[in-house]
């Protein structure tokens, strides 16, 4: 098992930093997260109760071995407000982070974080974490790595940061499995679990009539790449220059709107109502990459208008985000039913189930959908994405367990990668990190 090494968990979640080092033999001697709940149950799976902001208790963390903190990612992420450091919510975090690296001097840092924080504000925010770190005598590497390289069957690339006073010149990265190694969702799923939610009847109906839609397009070669979008299905407004709302009732009364319903004879509140949502909403031009997906939606349909013109009625009636349908898989079979399903905001997402989406924290609707049992993953299941499997406690109610899960680590992940970063430790990084101590001392 090599040196025992104590860590320090900070935003630490559901725990699984705690769980992957603790695989390893290593001690957790401090944690904190600013969710009460979470602080309670952390207590109950670990027996360390933590402490909560680390804004007033980072003076309370003790001498430590490997720091490893989540910190938030929402002022990185695509799906957040991208302010990054300026978030006045938890931009300051990874200060208070330095603030606790200068006062132990911990030999390991391990970070995790939306893939986004590489990019953003054009590179400048990593640039930033990577000088911050190596002015302090820390090397400092960083990887992009999903559960479904190591053999997890989940998609959910994840920023992994990693730093060593003692150098990082032994360190390598895991070995990814190959391309056509086999893997399955199944290996996380029980069989017919009673404690899972069914796929309510109308959205099943959703399915039955995205089916018919495979069925009547058979005979096209393949499905399109890009996200099919019923209601540009027999639309020609205009797209351009101007926003289509910008543009006088009488001119646009020559056009037909979603489901190429006829823009004339309408108020000019009609008509605007009568438009896809993405569309009478804008009140500037359509970005390019709308403007080429509404495109290749209007030829598809133009293409297969024999085919698809008496099933649009049924799509039409509903919620305009299952409207969308984004097959994922491009040489799969034909069928959904025997598919991964997310049902989300830009449309009904139809994967390959060879791995599940990413679990994000959002809503339990999106959770993801196991089709050929037209049932939703359970907690359990989706706790064996994120490798939390052995956590004896999770959050009573679905919401808030599906929200934690979401924003947990990976605990395979981080131990494949913890396990190599901390070999440094039993091959004589000690010493190297001694002599980067007494050099910084000296200055």
């Amino acid at each position: 098992m090599g040196i025992e090494l104590k860590f320090v968990d900070l935003f630490a979640g559901l725990g699984g930093f705690h769980v992957a080092l603790s695989r390893l033999g290593h001690e957790c001697v401090f944690a904190a997260d600013i969710d009460a709940n979470l602080r309670d149950l952390y207590f109950q799976n670990f027996e360390i109760r933590p402490a909560a902001d680390i804004r007033f208790c980072w003076k309370d963390v003790p001498a430590h071995d490997v720091l490893c903190a989540g910190f938030p990612c929402q002022p990185f992420s695509k799906a957040g407000n991208q302010m990054g450091f300026a978030c006045p919510d938890s931009g300051d975090l990874f200060d208070y982070i330095l603030k606790i690296i200068d006062r132990h001097r911990p030999a390991h840092l391990l970070f995790e974080n939306v893939p986004n924080i590489l990019r953003h504000n054009r590179g400048e925010t990593w640039q930033r974490i990577r000088d911050s770190l190596g002015e302090r005598g820390y090397d400092v590497a960083c990887a992009e790595i999903s559960p479904h390289e190591i053999g997890v069957p989940q998609i959910r690339n994840r920023a992994i940061i990693v730093a060593s006073l003692g150098g990082l010149g032994g360190f390598t990265w895991p070995d990814k499995i190959a391309n056509d190694s086999p893997l399955h969702i199944n290996t996380v799923l029980d069989r017919r679990p009673n404690e899972a939610t069914p796929l309510p009847d109308q959205y099943v109906k959703y399915l039955e009539v995205w089916e018919e839609f495979l069925d009547r397009t058979k005979q096209v070669e393949s499905l399109p790449s890009f996200p099919i979008w019923a209601m540009e299905f027999g639309a020609n407004y205009p797209l351009e220059p101007r926003a289509p709302r910008q543009l006088n009732r009488r001119y646009l009364a020559r056009f037909k709107g979603a489901f190429g319903q006829k823009l004339s004879g309408l108020t000019e509140v009609e008509q605007i109502e009568t438009l896809p949502a993405y569309v009478s909403s804008a009140m500037s031009p359509l970005p390019k990459w709308k403007v080429r997906f509404i495109e290749q939606n209007r030829q598809f349909f133009s293409d297969n208008r024999d085919r698809l013109h008496d099933w649009l009625p049924e799509v039409q009636s509903f919620p305009t985000s299952f409207q969308k349908l984004e097959w994922n898989w491009k040489d799969g079979k034909r069928t959904i039913w025997d598919k991964v399903i997310q049902f989300r905001a830009s449309g009904i997402r139809v994967k390959n189930p060879s791995a599940a989406p990413s679990l994000v924290a959002l809503t339990t609707s999106q959770v993801p959908v196991i089709a050929w049992e037209r049932r939703y993953m359970t907690v359990r299941e989706c706790a064996r994405l994120q490798s939390l499997e052995e956590l004896p406690h999770l959050p009573e109610t679905k919401t808030a367990a599906f929200k934690a899960l979401g924003n947990a680590v990976n605990a395979d992940v981080v131990a494949l990668v913890a396990e190599r970063l901390l070999q440094t430790s039993a091959a004589g990084g000690e010493n190297k990190i001694l002599t980067v101590l007494q050099a910084a001392q000296s200055h």
